[in-house]
């Protein structure tokens, strides 16, 4: 399994844009917004917004709860970002079923999402053990 946290970069602090799972999240988010810019999905632009919107919220909490200085606010930071691309996972699901996302687009981003979110669970999962570690 791939560590949410990359090797060390020669003594250099450690910041978000170093997080597999902000890098890949933020790629996915890119992807989304490539997806609603097609043709078969401009007219439906409630649904496009609330896509865009979902997938920008995971990098952004990403980025936001690791700046936050403590494990238990990253962590609340962490669980709203899983909690979007949940939301963002939901909302594709819709698409596909109405026709509006095409099976393969549908595919990738599924397997992108599956990434990111296996990621996320490893970076909290990490984060609570260091934050019941300072508890003790």
């Amino acid at each position: 399994m791939e560590s949410p946290l990359p090797a060390p970069r020669n003594n250099a602090p450690f910041t978000f844009r170093d997080l597999t799972v902000w890098k890949q999240s933020r790629a996915l988010a890119s992807d989304i917004y490539r997806l609603v810019s097609t043709p078969k999905l401009r007219g439906h632009y409630a649904f496009c917004d609330q896509l865009g919107r979902a997938a920008l919220s995971v990098p952004s909490n990403i980025a936001e709860g690791d700046e936050r200085g403590t494990n238990k606010e990253s962590l609340r930071f962490l669980f709203i970002a899983r909690g979007s691309l949940s939301e963002l996972e939901t909302q594709l699901w819709i698409g596909h079923d109405l026709g509006w996302a095409e099976s393969e687009d549908y595919r990738k981003l599924s397997e992108k999402m599956g990434n990111v979110a296996r990621l996320l669970g490893g970076l909290i999962r990490m984060r609570q053990q260091r934050l019941r570690a300072s508890e003790t």
